[in-house]
């Protein structure tokens, strides 16, 4: 068994969910592995990662839509405001959803779905560089 192991940064625009398969894609070629596994790890406790469908794009606004109002913002509705009113619901949204990942790889691509794709999902309202540890293991 052979690994390989990177820091991907990637910088955000805000809230919503920010595409990188290709970056993935890109790290289990050039690790020189055929077949393993790839694990994906976030690094951070206000942003996620989740694999959704990347064709149509009101996937990606309804779900925004949907955590929005699962986890609002507003001044007085949580007890943790020190870093602003956007701070509590971000960890709540990063709560329901992953800070890990693990995907197959054969032949030295990902074994994604048709309309699969990885996305950091960025739950605060500024920009921010966000980091996700890409760790593959196989041969």
């Amino acid at each position: 068994m052979r690994q390989s192991q990177q820091i991907l940064s990637l910088a955000t625009r805000g809230r919503g969910l920010l595409e990188f398969t290709d970056e993935a894609r890109a790290f289990v070629r050039a690790s020189g592995l055929a077949t393993g596994q790839l694990t994906l790890f976030c690094r951070h406790t206000s942003a996620s990662l989740l694999i959704q469908e990347n064709a149509d794009p009101s996937v990606i606004d309804d779900l925004r839509a949907f955590f929005d109002r699962l986890a609002p913002e507003g001044r007085g509705l949580y007890s943790h405001e020190n870093e602003g009113p956007d701070d509590m619901p971000a960890h709540l949204r990063a709560a329901l959803t992953q800070s890990s990942l693990t995907i197959p790889f054969a032949e030295g691509d990902l074994l994604l779905g048709t309309w699969q794709g990885i996305y950091l999902f960025e739950h605060r309202r500024a920009p921010h560089r966000r980091e996700v540890v890409l760790h593959a293991i196989g041969e």
